[in-house]
């Protein structure tokens, strides 16, 4: 059967996929458009399990509502193409509707068929969602579109929120409050800090005090409130806030 250029541009048109594969695909089924999507798909997904192994070192976060979305890719050229955004932002406006661990099973199969259209691995970052209901939100993305940042505060405002999620997407804190900062964190720390001052020659009696101070110093470092913020460093975030609280933040970077 003769394949005619109207039924590969057809194709093409519903599938994104190459004009050559289209029309293989086509001979390959005599002209049965569904069956030779059928195929392309098959193939698609065999592209993308020989693909799954190379490195995914570029990509873009997106947000939409609370939740905040990753998607990777091989190259930068790939990160700014038009089917991946596209993607990226479904994914997010799908985990926004719904629980967003339950996001990547669903939208495994268009992954899989945009790497066989486009030709390079990807996977799904995090999808990361803010729990809380009726505070105020914020969202930030950082002009690479590799960080996305959405926090939530009560008694607090949107301009703060915004500025908020900015100053956490350039200093990456891992709690909110330093009393949040784990023990066992501070004391793996600790440890490493009583070998350096016994080095230093520093005498037993004055160690401990030294220790308080450099714990304190390390649960500020860590956490949000305790850090100096990043648009006014001459005070913390926490006094930036005032009487707003960070109920929740949420980070995702790629």
């Amino acid at each position: 059967m003769s394949i005619t250029a109207a039924q590969v541009k057809e194709l093409r048109e519903k599938t994104g996929i190459s004009m050559m594969a289209c029309k293989k695909a086509l001979t390959e089924t005599n002209g049965d458009e569904a069956k030779a999507i059928e195929i392309l798909r098959k193939k698609g997904a065999a592209k993308a399990e020989e693909k799954s192994d190379r490195a995914t070192g570029e990509g873009i976060v997106v947000i939409c509502g609370s939740t905040v979305a990753g998607l990777k890719c091989e190259t930068d050229f790939v990160a700014r193409n038009e089917d991946f955004v596209s993607l990226a932002n479904r994914i997010a406006k799908k985990a926004e509707e719904a629980a967003p661990e339950l996001i990547k099973e669903e939208m495994s199969a268009e992954v899989k068929a945009l790497v066989g259209k486009l030709g390079e691995n990807m996977i799904m970052g995090d999808v990361l969602k803010i729990t809380k209901e009726n505070d105020v939100i914020g969202s930030y993305i950082h002009m690479n579109q590799k960080i996305g940042v959405v926090v939530a505060l009560e008694n607090g405002t949107e301009e703060q929120a915004r500025d908020v999620a900015m100053h956490i997407a350039a200093m990456n804190p891992k709690f909110v409050s330093p009393e949040e900062v784990s023990d066992d964190l501070v004391s793996e720390e600790k440890s490493i800090w009583i070998e350096q001052l016994k080095q230093e020659g520093k005498p037993e009696n004055i160690i401990e005090n030294i220790l308080k101070g450099k714990e304190n110093k390390f649960r500020s470092e860590n956490a949000l409130l305790g850090q100096a913020f990043v648009k006014e460093p001459s005070q913390t975030v926490g006094e930036y806030l005032g009487d707003a609280k960070v109920v929740e933040f949420t980070r995702v970077e790629v």
